[in-house]
């Protein structure tokens, strides 16, 4: 199995651009909700084309207000992991985009912000056909819904949720093969909740690593919008 990095690039962006439009910030420092939706939406228009650009899928983008700047956290992924050479280019191309657009006069963030690049970490909840792919050989919980049955298994189906835990032996588009401690069940996705990698001490090797650089100190980061 390869081993899969994690890894984290941050940096410092400082702008000294107007405040935000739609009026002053509420106190505290705080964006209301629908602000942060917003620039979320207008950095993916950026960001998404890059990351696919370079070859990675955009796993999920946030931004957040911690103190008086936005944090944009960018996380990437492809087959076979990402390593921090490759986040630091990521993170670079990234930030160059940004300049290009807000250069151009488009209201990306608006103030000082910090960019945050990095790979998956093994909490990531396991939600597509690539996310089971690349944990083929991992020990895996996930919730079978009350309708869902094993493939090719006919039979009362249970009449309620329950909690599998099981090797991925296989995924496809379709769905996930699991080794259990009874037997091998295929399994549709329509029939899983999120899946979660379960930490095996015997395997701690086989988990990504954890490098972090972090060029500034932040304050506690509040309103999340994912």
């Amino acid at each position: 199995m390869t081993q899969r990095g994690r890894a984290t690039r941050t940096t410092g962006r400082p702008r000294g651009g107007p405040a935000p439009r739609g009026g002053p910030a509420p106190r505290g420092g705080q964006a209301p909700r629908g602000d942060l939706a917003a620039r979320r939406e207008r950095l993916r228009a950026v960001i998404a084309p890059v990351v696919d650009g370079a070859g990675y899928d955009l796993e999920d983008l946030s931004v957040s207000r911690a103190g008086r700047r936005h944090v944009v956290r960018v996380i990437v992924d492809a087959d076979g992991g990402i390593n921090l050479d490759a986040v630091a280019e990521v993170s670079r191309a990234v930030s160059a985009a940004l300049d290009a657009a807000e250069e151009s006069g488009g209201d990306i963030v608006a103030g000082e912000y910090q960019l945050e690049v990095s790979s998956p970490g093994v909490d990531r909840p396991l939600t597509l056909p690539r996310h089971w792919r690349r944990n083929v050989g991992r020990l895996v919980r996930v919730t079978v819904r009350g309708a869902g049955a094993p493939s090719g298994q006919p039979g009362e189906r249970p009449a309620g949720d329950r909690q599998v835990t099981g090797r991925v032996l296989a995924a496809d588009d379709e769905g996930v093969l699991l080794e259990t401690d009874a037997d091998r069940a295929q399994w549709a996705y329509a029939d899983l909740g999120p899946g979660r990698v379960q930490v095996e001490f015997s395997r701690l090797d086989e988990l990504p690593d954890s490098e972090d650089v972090d060029d500034d100190d932040d304050d506690d980061v509040e309103d999340e919008e994912r």
